[in-house]
């Protein structure tokens, strides 16, 4: 025989082996349970999603954008924004990125007007397209508005000043495509996510909203706003109201009137153009 056997160490097996003792049957969980279940699921989300927000992002655009800052692209651009403040200037400050979303309900815009990218000069750019805070002198683009204003609304009076925090507190949403500028570098934050984002936004708005009115100038902000669902919402186009441009149908377009008479057939109230 071997020295060692086979079946050395092995118990021979019974026949007589008794079977597995089977689980219980599993309860079925309570509406109660189910329901607590549910809630803490959202809890862990919404705790995700806060600890992912940029600071300063307005409560009510959370809901219809969390989703956006989990992604990669928009963590590569968080971190992209960080880097540049650390060596360089960036504007606007960090606190005022996303003033935007600060200045009313997402459920209470009535007007979308597309810009580019932030002013890159010093105390300019605060969150707003077009919009620069007091005393600095408004831009070119933004005194074409005032002009075009000036010949649409009655009784429209240059306010003296740049900062159009009081059409946004009305429901006007000033949105740039790209949300930050190097100093002194036009677009020299352009394709590293922001258009992204800022698309999100625009589609964000165009699905749950009904009856805005957006004012698309130029092409770019034409670009950009081909998403729109035009069956639900009103767009009006012109050019840009730059001196580049804005003598080829900026100056006449009466965007701020017409998009009054929308948000009358829409039964919404219209804005103020002269609260400024």
């Amino acid at each position: 025989g071997s020295l060692f056997p086979e079946h050395l160490g092995k118990k021979p097996r019974s026949s007589t082996a008794k079977p597995e003792p089977t689980e219980p049957p599993p309860v079925p969980l309570s509406l109660e349970q189910l329901d607590r279940i549910a809630r803490n699921k959202r809890a862990a989300l919404e705790r995700l999603a806060s600890a992912q927000t940029p600071p300063g992002f307005g409560e009510s655009w959370k809901e219809g954008l969390s989703a956006e800052f989990g992604k990669p692209y928009f963590k590569q651009l968080m971190t992209f924004v960080a880097e540049e403040r650390k060596c360089r200037t960036v504007y606007p400050p960090a606190d005022q990125v996303f003033t935007w979303s600060q200045m009313c309900d997402m459920r209470d815009v009535k007007v979308v007007i597309l810009g580019q990218d932030p002013y890159h000069g010093p105390n300019q750019a605060h969150g707003l397209c077009f919009s620069v805070k007091r005393p600095v002198h408004p831009p070119p683009s933004l005194e074409n508005m005032y002009k075009e204003l000036a010949s649409d609304i009655e009784g429209f009076q240059h306010p003296g000043h740049g900062d159009l925090t009081g059409w946004a507190k009305q429901g006007v949403l000033l949105l740039n495509a790209v949300l930050t500028v190097r100093a002194h570098q036009a677009n020299s934050h352009k394709d590293k996510g922001w258009e992204t984002f800022t698309d999100a936004v625009v589609e964000c708005l165009s699905s749950n909203l009904e009856g805005l009115v957006f004012m698309l100038w130029g092409s770019y902000a034409q670009k950009k706003g081909a998403a729109i669902n035009r069956k639900r919402h009103h767009v009006l186009q012109a050019v840009h109201p730059s001196p580049l441009s804005a003598h080829r149908g900026f100056f006449g377009c009466k965007h701020f009137s017409k998009a009054n008479e929308l948000l009358k057939k829409s039964r919404k109230s219209p804005v103020n153009w002269k609260a400024l």
